[in-house]
């Protein structure tokens, strides 16, 4: 089992990490019809079951919109799973590598440095911040219900050092710097059991206040130099969601 003890909080968020580069274009699949305004309010609420009932949209809004961006009950991350790992397995064995993080696997959307530490350590700092209005949210919804926002990751138990992971989140308002609502964690674990498994962290969220526009999420995992290069501490599926309050 793990224990988890608080890092020192920072006092703000790094500086909002730049916009993702758009995707290359691909040939467009075919369109599906849209369903009507009541169709798409139905399957929505379908969906969502009874919590959604007496959610009521404003006027700039319709069902249909809503129900294309489903913003609700969805990863917001980008490439949540840059390196296909399976959490069902334990993390595959790869040893040391001189190769550069972004080699490895689909990074699109990711903001990553290293931090350097004593010795032979360091983090590789890995970074999102998410508009939530961006991706379909309205500030009524956030402002007036605060719906939960949920936080969960999972990272290799790779014995590399007492603590190989860290997990920083801000809930910002606009301005992308005024902090709302944080969380901070940096778990240890006993070092019984089998190296290599995967270790959860989550957080959730609630009653924050009215102003949360991004979620500004950040995990650090920790490396360590060898002969053959660097040795990681992998994570994998990565979220931020957000749920109506039950």
């Amino acid at each position: 089992m793990e224990a988890d003890e608080s890092p020192a909080e920072p006092a703000l968020p790094p500086s909002p990490p730049s916009p993702p580069s758009p995707a290359s274009p691909e040939s467009p699949a075919p369109p599906k019809p849209e369903p009507s305004e009541a169709h798409a309010r139905q399957l929505l609420l379908e969906e969502w079951g009874p919590l959604g009932e007496g959610l009521r949209l404003p006027t700039h809004l319709s069902w249909r919109l809503i129900f294309l961006r489903r913003p609700l009950y969805r990863n917001l991350l980008r490439s949540p799973n840059p390196e296909g790992i399976n959490i069902y397995e334990p993390a595959p064995s790869t040893g040391p590598t001189r190769k550069p993080l972004e080699a490895l696997g689909n990074f699109r959307g990711w903001i990553i440095r290293t931090e350097e530490l004593q010795a032979d350590r360091s983090w590789t700092v890995k970074q999102q911040c998410v508009d939530l209005l961006a991706e379909g949210l309205w500030e009524e919804l956030l402002d007036d219900e605060q719906p939960d926002i949920t936080i969960m990751d999972w990272y290799e138990d790779s014995r590399l050092d007492t603590c190989v992971y860290e997990l920083h989140v801000w809930l910002l308002a606009a301005d992308r710097r005024t902090v709302i609502a944080q969380h901070h964690v940096a778990p240890r674990t006993s070092g019984r059991g089998r190296p290599g498994c995967w270790l959860q962290v989550s957080h959730v969220f609630r009653q924050y206040g009215p102003g949360v526009r991004f979620v500004h999420f950040m995990h650090k995992t920790k490396n360590r130099k060898e002969a053959g290069g660097l040795r990681r501490t992998r994570v994998t599926d990565s979220s931020v969601s957000v749920q109506f309050r039950e």
